[in-house]
């Protein structure tokens, strides 16, 4: 960073820039942990987590170094030399942690020495003959090692224009008084941007004592400096900085008074804080009554709602029914901002009076706000009002998460409106507790129509099992809309007992759409209850329908066991084409589901080897090529000779890379020479290749030197990818 700097001040002719003069990020005390933060960029990460702590913090990072424990090891058949070990350990531990304790001081009185070394190590460069360009970075660290030693070296530098903003970094950060002295007295001695830096810097340490040298400024010919002597007034506060920034905003300059009306609003702020409203209100409305820009108007009209309170109402009322957007927006914002219950109630109250299409920002705005009388003023405008009224407090409704809703959001369900139906039982699918879940079950007996179909859903959505023996029978409801959503809810909450029911339904429905949403259903339980479900699902697969065979097929291959495999097998010779199709692509993938299963194994091969049609032929041997490869029960050799004895039966390239593929996961020399032939083959030479170079780079137990080596070789002269010769190549090499 040093030498940088040199650079810089070579090409810019010995300046070195300083930062803006508007205040630093940083304030007194605690900023400097955020000075820290600022030097980043020219420390290395490991001195600036050290000197981003202040001493004391410093001094605890080093003394927390860590200790090493010997322990002693354990007997493992011996009670009572584990007992001894463990009082050992525990004896250890404890010197550890006193050994820490006792050097913690020490080690904070190392830091301190540390810093204190550093701090003068810094002053001797600041006031030494070195260019400027080697002053700023010291002064950026003085911020963190700085300390009222400090300030007589700093405070010449803030007349200086290459390094003021530089020193003010530093003189921001230092505690005590001094840094304070050094900055007023730099307000008579610097003029133009050095000036507006100092008042700058006096604001981010809020120094009472620069209240009347800031009011001399305020009428200072230059609109910048009095600008920020106003802004600092109303940082720091107070009853002095109060009333000269409201004398002067009457006569201020036009280019000044905004700046004034700032630090009226800052000063405000403060008073209001300090419990002093009434003379917060003054302030207010001083810069409400007075010729100052929009913006500041409006900052102090909310500041005079809210430093009113209760009694702030009225005129909170006003913006709130006012035809203007701006004054709404902050009537708005108040809105969310002025406590109590009264005011909620008011708020309410005025919701019907609201124009429509102001309505959903005033709901918004109550919905924000923190006490109970929020509730029934959203509920009665979920029941009734515009449709998007009535959208905002559904939505509102959600996020408060209360279950009296639960009444209101149901018949928002029930509606025929599509978009308030689907956020009314969002909302109710995600309020929690068991009083809904409650409410629910009581509701479910009883309800009719749409209500019942959307109690049945949030029954499935919320997983309350207790609702199934009501549920089920609504499967066969006349309303299809009941039907639909009893099926989805047995789906998720049934188990193999209720399979039966809905294998009935499917054989009965005729609806397409019906009939998916029963072989969903059905599909999640056999999911969940594997053979299980499986008797009830057999005669599925000797329905009449065809259409009802296929669906038999894809449910028997999700529950999966013998009697499963078994009714699949014998579809392939169903006598309807679709079916066969089915159920040929059902037993070519039922490695996926069931990789050890190996019952699979014989139809496939049967298949493969004498199909009816070749793509038959082509399924079956992919599949049992799945098969081999996923069967973690084969051992290596195995694995390797059930692939080679269906090798005959692989002729296109397709087959030829799963076959690669199912090999490149044998570690064997026999694997190698296999792959070895492919690589001679042009359309897969580049997948036997990569398999050679993956597997040989790999621990090939009982694979010779040579036989590594000749197969490697293949991948070099036989890879039709560079990346793959040169990784076979760097394998051959290392091998020799």
């Amino acid at each position: 960073m040093m030498n940088s700097l040199k650079n810089l001040q070579l090409c810019q002719g010995s300046k070195v820039y300083s930062p803006s003069p508007l205040p630093s990020p940083q304030g007194r005390g605690r900023g400097r942990g955020r000075v820290s933060q600022f030097l980043a960029s020219s420390d290395s990460p490991t001195d600036w987590r050290e000197s981003s702590l202040s001493p004391g913090e410093r001094a605890g990072v080093r003394g927390n170094k860590p200790y090493a424990v010997k322990c002693a090891q354990l007997m493992p058949n011996t009670v009572v030399a584990r007992r001894f070990a463990l009082s050992q350990v525990l004896t250890a531990l404890l010197a550890s942690l006193l050994a820490v304790s006792s050097a913690r001081p020490a080690a904070a009185a190392d830091s301190q020495s540390s810093s204190a070394e550093k701090e003068r190590e810094l002053i001797r460069i600041l006031q030494s003959n070195v260019p400027p360009a080697e002053k700023a970075i010291p002064c950026k660290e003085l911020a963190i090692y700085g300390s009222k030693d400090a300030v007589p070296a700093l405070a010449p530098l803030l007349s200086d224009p290459q390094l003021s903003s530089w020193a003010r970094i530093a003189l921001e950060a230092i505690p005590g008084p001094a840094a304070d002295d050094a900055l007023r007295d730099a307000m008579s001695k610097v003029q133009g941007r050095l000036l507006i830096g100092v008042i700058n810097s006096i604001a981010v340490r809020r120094d009472p004592k620069a209240v009347n040298g800031l009011v001399e400024k305020l009428t200072d010919a230059d609109p910048d400096v009095a600008s920020a002597a106003a802004v600092a007034l109303g940082r720091i506060g107070g009853t002095e900085a109060a009333k000269a920034l409201s004398q002067s905003l009457a006569n201020a300059p036009a280019a000044v008074r905004s700046a004034v009306a700032e630090g009226c609003i800052l000063c405000a702020e403060k008073l209001l804080a300090q419990g002093e409203a009434a003379d917060a209100v003054k302030l207010y409305d001083t810069v409400r009554a007075a010729d100052v820009p929009r913006q500041k108007t409006l900052e102090a009209l909310r500041g005079a709602i809210l430093a009113r309170e209760s009694a702030g109402l009225p005129l909170l009322l006003e913006q709130l029914r006012s035809p203007d957007k701006a004054l709404f927006s902050i009537g708005l914002r108040a809105a969310r901002e002025l406590p109590g219950r009264a005011v909620t109630e008011a708020l309410a109250a005025e919701l019907p009076r609201t124009s429509p299409d102001r309505q959903s920002y005033l709901l918004l705005a109550l919905g924000d706000r923190s006490d109970d009388a929020v509730l029934p003023a959203v509920l009665t405008a979920a029941g009734s009002g515009s449709r998007e009224l009535r959208l905002t407090a559904v939505d509102i409704l959600d996020r408060l998460g209360n279950p009296a809703s639960v009444p209101v959001l149901l018949a928002a369900a029930a509606e025929s409106d599509a978009d308030l139906a689907q956020a009314a039982l969002a909302a109710l699918a995600r309020l929690s507790g068991n009083e809904v879940d409650a409410n629910l079950l009581d509701r479910l007996p009883s309800s009719t129509g749409k209500a019942r179909q959307v109690v049945i859903e949030l029954a499935g959505q919320r997983h309350l099992d207790r609702a199934l023996p009501v549920i089920v029978p609504s499967a066969k409801d006349p309303d299809a809309g009941i039907r639909s959503a009893a099926v989805q809810a047995i789906g998720i909450l049934g188990n193999e007992s209720c399979a039966p029911d809905l294998v009935g339904l499917l054989q009965e429905s005729q609806s397409p759409k019906e009939r998916g949403d029963i072989e969903m259903a059905l599909l999640a339980i056999s999911g969940r209850t594997g053979v299980r479900s499986v008797p009830a699902l057999l005669p599925l697969a000797h329905n009449d329908d065809s259409a009802v065979r296929i669906i038999a097929l894809r449910l028997l291959a999700s529950a999966g066991g013998p009697e499963a495999l078994a009714a699949v097998k014998a579809a392939v010779e169903d006598k309807d084409a679709t079916v066969q199709d089915e159920a040929v692509r059902t037993l070519s993938t039922w490695p996926n589901n069931w990789p050890e299963d190996n019952g699979v194994a014989e139809p496939l091969l049967a298949l493969a080897r004498s199909g009816g049609k070749p793509s038959y032929q082509v399924l079956a041997l992919r599949g049992y090529l799945q098969y081999v490869q996923g069967n973690k029960q084969f051992k290596d050799d195995e694995k390797l000779a059930k692939i080679t004895d269906v090798l005959p039966l692989v002729k296109r390239p397709e087959e030829k890379r799963l076959a690669i593929g199912a090999i490149g996961g044998v570690p064997t020399s026999g694997a190698l020479e296999l792959l070895a032939t492919f690589a001679a083959e042009p359309a897969v030479a580049e997948d036997a290749c990569s398999a050679i170079v993956k597997l040989a780079g790999g621990n090939l137990p009982g694979v010779s030197k040579e036989q590594r080596q000749k197969a490697l070789q293949v991948a070099v002269d036989k890879a039709t990818r560079g990346a793959t010769r040169r990784k076979a190549g760097e394998l051959l090499k290392a091998a020799q």
